[in-house]
């Protein structure tokens, strides 16, 4: 199959590109870029005319709910939802039912992905027996299996020792580990960042300190044990600035950070609205700015949605009773682009951090239109403005403040290895 996509305006920022240009895809993969190699005879041309053509978005943490939780989402349904907002390749986390902690999990979430023939998935691996924090998993042969990093997720290690096992045997086999620094401790039974807004409503407070002396202890253990290390959503500025100073100090770590902690802050608990109940929790204005900052710097590589599909009577109850999560990977583009449009980033280092940054802190062969590279490519029309309603909605979830709001931009269609997956019904009829 031979595709030529044309007249689009391409933006790639793996190879600062930014022009109106064509893409010319043989086999899955781009081939050329600009003029067509001799002798190129295109089976199918896309006119993009009007419309940006963007590497396909690369998403560090979409929870797919599956197996376990199929209430609140399926492979089928969350990976429909992920293309449809251009998100092409994913990062799925541990905490499904059973625990991604054997192989034979990690293989049937791949083999219902495949099935589904939506979005690449890379499933994380359980970095200790069940998530307890105890027994080390057989981190190799979840590797082995297809697993792109380990983690315990936002689950305690039962002590700093058994955490230090399991860095010193991931560093022996060069396996990534991906950190959400929480000091359990502290967050125990907390539902909001703890300050004036938290105190005002009557919520319990979740401390920066549950994050930042997790976070040093982590650090700590990193230089000790030279394991490769990813930090998932990071939510305060203190964080930022230690995260500045390991790297100033020679360590190979990167993070991430949620969509939502760049969009809002604690403010928006006085709805007492169960939708924005989050973790880590929404915190400060300061925190908020200094993330943006963070990302401006360098210092944080990757805007990820954090998709945490959940059924309706999950967010129906008191605040701190609800379940935390939003569902939002399929609007994900369109919220970001809203960063660019209040000016605090650039749509180059906005597009980065949503498609060659991601990749690259997971080693991902993703997010890049270069020569040579699978055929992933998002048509998105910057102009469109639409409404994301129930009407419209693709994710199981039905958690997301954001349903009924107006939203600027919208995914046209989405392709993968050159084959199309989605086609916006609205723009496309």
């Amino acid at each position: 199959m031979k595709l030529q996509v044309t007249n689009g305006r391409v933006i790639d920022p793996s190879q600062n590109l930014d022009a109106v240009t064509d893409l010319f895809i043989e086999d899955h993969r781009i081939i050329a870029i600009g003029t067509a190699p001799a002798d190129f005879v295109a089976d199918e041309v896309v006119d993009a005319s009007g419309q940006w053509v963007l590497p396909g978005l690369v998403d560090l943490a979409v929870s797919l709910r599956e197996p376990g939780f199929s209430q609140k989402g399926s492979i089928a349904s969350e990976g429909r939802a992920a293309v449809s907002g251009g998100v092409t390749t994913l990062v799925c986390p541990p905490n499904t039912k059973p625990i991604v902690d054997t192989p034979a999990v990690a293989g049937l979430i791949q083999d219902k992905a495949d099935e589904a023939g939506m979005a690449n998935v890379f499933p994380i691996g359980a970095l200790t027996q069940g998530l307890a924090g105890e027994q080390l998993s057989n981190m190799v042969s979840l590797t082995d299996a297809g697993c792109v990093a380990l983690s315990n997720h936002r689950q305690p290690m039962a002590n700093t020792k058994v955490l230090s096992r399991a860095l010193e045997y991931a560093a022996t086999h060069d396996l990534l580990v991906i950190f959400h620094p929480d000091e359990a401790s502290l967050s125990a039974g907390g539902c909001a960042h703890e300050g004036l807004t938290a105190t005002l409503h009557g919520l319990q407070g979740i401390p920066e300190t549950a994050e930042t002396i997790a976070l040093m202890r982590d650090l700590l253990l990193i230089e000790k044990t030279g394991v490769r290390a990813h930090f998932a959503r990071l939510s305060c500025a203190k964080s930022v600035e230690m995260i500045a100073d390991a790297r100033a100090s020679g360590l190979d770590v990167t993070c991430d950070v949620a969509l939502h902690n760049l969009l809002l802050t604690d403010a928006v608990l006085n709805q007492f609205d169960g939708h924005y109940h989050v973790l880590p929790p929404l915190r400060s204005e300061n925190d908020r700015l200094t993330l943006i900052e963070g990302i401006k710097q360098g210092v944080i590589s990757a805007i990820c949605s954090d998709h945490q599909p959940h059924e309706k009577m999950a967010k129906i109850a008191p605040f701190a009773a609800t379940e935390p999560g939003m569902a939002n990977v399929e609007i994900l583009l369109p919220l970001a682009l809203r960063l660019m449009d209040e000016g605090d980033l650039d749509l180059d280092t906005l597009l980065r951090c949503l498609t060659v940054g991601p990749a690259s802190c997971f080693g991902l062969e993703a997010g890049s239109l270069a020569v040579g590279s699978f055929a992933d490519f998002v048509l998105f029309d910057s102009t469109a403005a639409w409404t994301w309603s129930k009407d419209n909605v693709r994710t199981k979830g039905s958690n997301s403040p954001f349903l009924g709001e107006e939203l600027k931009g919208r995914v046209s269609a989405t392709y993968i290895s050159g084959q199309l997956v989605y086609a916006n019904p609205v723009v496309n009829q």
